[in-house]
């Protein structure tokens, strides 16, 4: 027993609350996806329903690896690795957009060769300019007020990317702005500074909308959110699933609407969470997210420099306000999106870079090591308090 703990002490630093959140949101994942992927298998592998449970589960792995290796690196390396992650994210994005692959009416997807993965680069760049953002708030934080300086460069920035996301993957880019205003409301950016990227990342959404690829859908969606003059299958199917949950659910592998609901594995998953353990078990899912934004945020207040803590309020808030939006989504509290379940839908990138956002909480929360850009004690404190 001893052996074990010295283990863990020396190769699962960082806050052991988010470890024991992680590891409980994956134990769910696997054990959700392997019923949910019931119908998928039975078309897919011939019946075989434990090549997706074998699948998932090395991602699931994989995606450990990964948050243990980010975990590792301190945290002031991933100040400089942002930017680099940004110029590269920008040309990926533009090729996806016009060579990538097409599912849903939408480029989304790049084919890595040899290892024939498909990836996201909206993962990588979503990851990057949330770091990008951080490391010139904190660079900057004695000169917060400089507009030229300080406030255009990330301006253009969130421009850029959040267009360049928002032509194939609307959803994805509202979170990344929001993200984006909630950081620099944390690192002290006047109102004002803020309300003027509002206006241009409202811009910038609104002219992909006409020139991107999901523009239709994109009004029909919200038209039918609104108007609920027409309910759309897979919503109604989620609602049906949710009403046969109750209270305490069907029990692990019994639920019904999996065979009916589209994306049983992924988009509404929630649905099948509640449908097989009851809004007990939706309710300790909800509980789960919140506790890790809640640690993830208590790292900004711990943080004696800003970087750290404008870096894990960033990324706290993306993966947490990423799954409200898909559990809202699976009630019927918003429109459909699309977007997975962090942490627990079936995926392949989706986990891995998860796996990297928690990864660098981890990093920032172990604080023994220094950040990338030092600021005066009393600056640092003042920032703490703000956040």
């Amino acid at each position: 027993m001893g052996t074990i703990k010295t283990w863990i002490d020396n190769n699962l630093k960082g806050d052991p609350i988010i470890w024991g959140i992680v590891i409980l949101l994956s134990i769910i994942s696997i054990l959700v996806v392997y019923s949910a992927t019931g119908t998928l298998a039975y078309k897919k592998m011939g019946g075989n329903t434990e090549a997706y449970l074998i699948k998932h589960s090395s991602l699931i792995l994989a995606s450990f690896f990964v948050m243990w290796g980010a975990h590792k690196l301190p945290y002031k390396y991933y100040a400089k690795l942002s930017l680099f992650a940004l110029w590269i994210s920008i040309p990926l994005l533009a090729f996806t957009y016009f060579f990538g692959s097409n599912v849903n009416e939408a480029s989304r997807w790049l084919t890595i060769p040899v290892i024939n993965q498909a990836f996201q680069p909206s993962d990588l760049a979503k990851l990057a300019l949330i770091a990008a953002v951080a490391r010139m708030l904190a660079k900057r934080q004695k000169n917060i007020e400089d507009f030229q300086n300080t406030f255009l460069p990330i301006m253009i920035w969130i421009g850029i990317i959040c267009m360049l996301i928002a032509m194939a993957n609307m959803s994805t880019a509202v979170l990344l702005l929001c993200t984006c205003m909630l950081l620099m409301f944390i690192g002290r950016v006047p109102m004002k500074f803020i309300m003027a990227v509002f206006l241009i990342g409202g811009l910038a959404l609104t002219s992909a909308i006409f020139l991107g690829q999901r523009g239709s859908t994109f009004f029909s969606r919200i038209e039918n959110f609104v108007t609920g003059d027409e309910v759309p299958y897979q919503a109604e199917q989620s609602y049906i699933a949710i009403a046969n949950g109750g209270v305490f659910g069907l029990g692990p592998g019994n639920s019904e609407q999996r065979n009916r609901l589209p994306h049983p594995y992924s988009d509404f998953i929630f649905a099948i969470i509640i449908e097989e353990y009851g809004l007990v078990g939706g309710t300790g899912v909800l509980f789960l997210y919140l506790a890790l934004l809640y640690r993830g945020m208590r790292v900004v207040a711990i943080s004696n420099r800003p970087f750290g803590g404008l870096l894990s309020a960033g990324l706290s808030f993306a993966l947490v306000l990423q799954a409200m939006v898909n559990m809202a989504v699976a009630v019927g509290i918003g429109p459909i999106t699309g977007l997975p379940l962090p942490l627990l839908s079936m995926g392949g990138t989706s986990l891995i870079f998860t796996g990297i956002s928690l990864g660098i909480i981890l990093s920032v929360s172990r604080g023994d090591h220094e950040d990338a850009f030092p600021v005066e004690v009393s600056t640092a404190r003042n920032f703490a308090k703000v956040a």
